[in-house]
């Protein structure tokens, strides 16, 4: 079992805030898409946080992280996704580490099993 939190574009969490569609995040078109600036920042913040490129094709690029307890990562052109095992210190690092992305208020963080966005109000 594994837990998943994925960073979207902030404008993608105001679509979906608005949304009826229980599925939202199943149809692609609700996905804001990340610029190439975007992107290219969150890869070099992953290698900065020491993930490393495991598989790259035009579409995406999968990480992995040398610590197990940060899990691996999945950054497409819509999301970056984080995937952690099923350990209380596994969750706690990579929830943390996707909450340090929304720093710059581009991204927000999205837990699928809560079904919710993180907020700091």
């Amino acid at each position: 079992m594994s837990y998943d939190i994925a960073l979207y574009r902030i404008e993608t969490k105001l679509q979906e805030e608005k949304s009826q569609d229980e599925n939202f995040f199943e149809n692609e078109a609700n996905l804001v898409s990340f610029t190439e600036k975007q992107f290219q920042d969150l890869k070099n913040r992953l290698e900065n946080y020491e993930y490393n490129v495991v598989d790259q094709t035009n579409n995406q690029i999968t990480f992995s992280h040398p610590d197990e307890d940060f899990g691996t990562a999945l950054l497409t052109k819509e999301a970056l996704f984080f995937t952690a095992s099923w350990s209380d210190n596994s969750i706690f690092e990579v929830g943390m580490t996707a909450s340090e992305f929304t720093d710059t208020g581009e991204f927000a963080k999205y837990d699928f099993q809560n079904s919710e966005w993180e907020n700091f109000d």
